[in-house]
């Protein structure tokens, strides 16, 4: 039995799921002709509030035609360092936007309102680029499955407004959130301009995201997502996969969840590891006292088929998904509590 907890990314479809797929209705979705897409953006919309949305193949085109909606070449976007944006985008926003990102060191990959109006800079002084846009990540991948409050979305909402700057959400977890906090979509359909959902992490579906705005917003961004290769054609499969995965796998997200703290509970006994992030959703990110002792605790996994990240300055990553189950969850709480290094 192997356990691979690198990163929920991993997970496959169910046969439920494939057997959705099959029932897909398909057309081409250049044309908007793609009945499942389109019954998928709907769906998407609707939930979050918002007035239409748009299919992806992944969370980075949809983040990077959201920024380029948001943004002219020169302005600067303001988003946490560590970021997915920021760090895990390739430098698109560069390369596509042509614009900076004024990164702020947050709390966890949080950012506060405070931070925003300090990082803002606008016309007055021709040295600097113009602040047009902030991108939130909610939950956050290195802050350990971190989750905004809705009161400092707020507060950043109102400096948005105030500063005449648009406001994005990089959601790519942001189910895992509104289950983890008991919030409703909505909820944040009424915070910020655009939005960018995943499918294919906690939700188990193949492959997909979504990006949802006004109408204007997503007829806009057709043609930006044609003009990064994105236009495809018998979508269907996909969109049907992520249905399903809205209709049967949010809820149950409750159970990666509780896993995940029940490890952080594991690990916080552990005389060999120093510090344990609190965990709020399905991911946990630790570290050991000494650095040279990764490798022998990678290697001790290894030996017991498990799988976990490492992110980098000694801090490492597990994270529960749909594909780890209840047994598989029996075996690493009980080798990780014999494990000694």
């Amino acid at each position: 039995m192997e356990i691979n907890l690198t990163s929920d990314t991993i997970t496959k479809p169910t046969p439920e799921m494939l057997n959705y797929m099959l029932k897909a209705r398909v057309g081409d979705d250049v044309y908007k002709q793609d009945g499942s897409t389109n019954e998928l953006e709907l769906a998407v919309a609707e939930l979050f509030g918002m007035e239409a949305a748009l299919f992806f193949p992944s969370g980075t085109m949809a983040n990077q035609v959201a920024i380029k909606l948001h943004t002219q070449p020169g302005d600067q976007l303001i988003c946490e360092r560590t970021s997915h944006i920021n760090q895990f985008e390739a430098g698109g926003p560069a390369f596509h936007s042509g614009v900076t990102c004024g990164v702020i060191d947050g709390d966890r990959g949080r950012i506060t309102a405070d931070q925003v109006l300090e990082m803002y800079t606008d016309a007055s002084n021709f040295h600097y680029p113009i602040s047009t846009l902030v991108c939130l990540e909610n939950t956050t991948n290195k802050g350990g499955g971190a989750c905004y409050e809705l009161p400092e979305i707020e507060k950043i909402r109102q400096v948005c407004d105030e500063k005449g700057m648009k406001l994005h959400l990089d959601g790519a977890r942001l189910w895992n959130a509104l289950v983890a906090k008991a919030q409703h979509p909505t909820h944040f359909g009424k915070l910020f301009d655009t939005i960018s959902v995943c499918f294919s992490k906690g939700l188990g579906a193949p492959v997909g995201s979504a990006l949802i705005g006004s109408k204007e917003s997503i007829q806009k961004a057709i043609r930006l997502r044609k003009l990064m290769g994105g236009g495809m054609r018998q979508t269907g499969y996909l969109a049907a996969a992520a249905l399903y995965a809205l209709k049967n796998n949010v809820s149950r997200l409750q159970s990666d969840h509780l896993r995940a703290r029940q490890i952080e509970v594991l690990l916080n006994k552990k005389a060999w590891v120093a510090e344990v992030l609190p965990v709020q959703t399905n991911i946990v990110v630790f570290r050991l006292h000494r650095k040279e002792d990764v490798k022998k605790f990678f290697d001790k996994l290894k030996q017991k088929n498990i799988a976990i990240s490492e992110m980098g300055g000694g801090w490492l990553r597990i994270v529960t998904h749909l594909d780890y189950r209840e047994v598989m969850h029996e075996y690493v709480t009980e080798a990780l509590q014999q494990l000694e290094i």
